[in-house]
């Protein structure tokens, strides 16, 4: 992947070219991001691996080298593997009670269909910014915990964080398959930006 540290021109604009280049490192990150995920076991460490990707190349203008990234990949698989399972067996849980109610095949209508998906939509939104969290260094205990305050302090950043994660969601139905992992990369880029330009406020007393 290249780097984007390039200047702007002097009215602020970057070159077409370094907008189309950034554009294809995120889409070969997503793509790179569904490989290694697709054992399902470790795709914890490589959502780990990606955010932290794109962590450090929103704060310097250059991706990790590659052996950094397989090196943080493969210390990610292990303490990844309860991660992952957790995450499908809510997904799971999930879909298949937004499928039941929204076939009538359990009471509640529309009501409880709405409340159901704005369940799952701050559900999602919060597993963004943990794992914004985990790209930044901490661990995944550490992140959900952090995440979950900051969700508390901010609830603006957590229902755009959330609207992110819909998005992306609604976007890998809409498209073709062969697209999905491409979204992938960009969905993760852009969950750091939206935490990132709406930072949760301090909380006094609290480390």
């Amino acid at each position: 992947m290249a780097s984007r540290a390039e200047p702007a021109d002097a009215g602020g604009r970057r070159d077409w070219r370094d907008v189309a280049r950034d554009a294809a490192d995120l889409a070969l990150l997503g793509i790179l991001l569904t490989l290694a995920a697709a054992p399902l076991l470790t795709a914890a460490a490589a959502v780990s691996t990606a955010s932290a990707a794109v962590h450090t190349w929103t704060r310097t203008g250059s991706w990790p080298s590659a052996r950094a990234t397989l090196r943080r990949f493969g210390g990610a698989v292990l303490p990844g593997v309860p991660v992952s399972l957790l995450a499908l067996a809510v997904a799971g849980l999930l879909a298949a009670d937004l499928a039941a109610l929204a076939t009538g095949r359990v009471p509640g209508g529309p009501p409880a269909l709405l409340v159901t998906a704005l369940v799952a939509a701050g559900l999602v939104g919060y597993a963004g910014l943990v794992v914004v969290e985990v790209g930044g260094g901490a661990r995944w205990r550490t992140a959900a915990r952090t995440a979950a305050r900051a969700c508390l302090d901010a609830p603006t950043r957590w229902a755009a964080l959330s609207g992110v994660a819909v998005l992306a969601g609604v976007l890998a139905v809409l498209v073709t398959p062969v697209a999905v992992p491409i979204l992938a990369g960009y969905t993760v880029a852009a969950l750091h930006a939206v935490a990132h330009r709406l930072p949760a406020p301090a909380r006094a007393g609290l480390p």
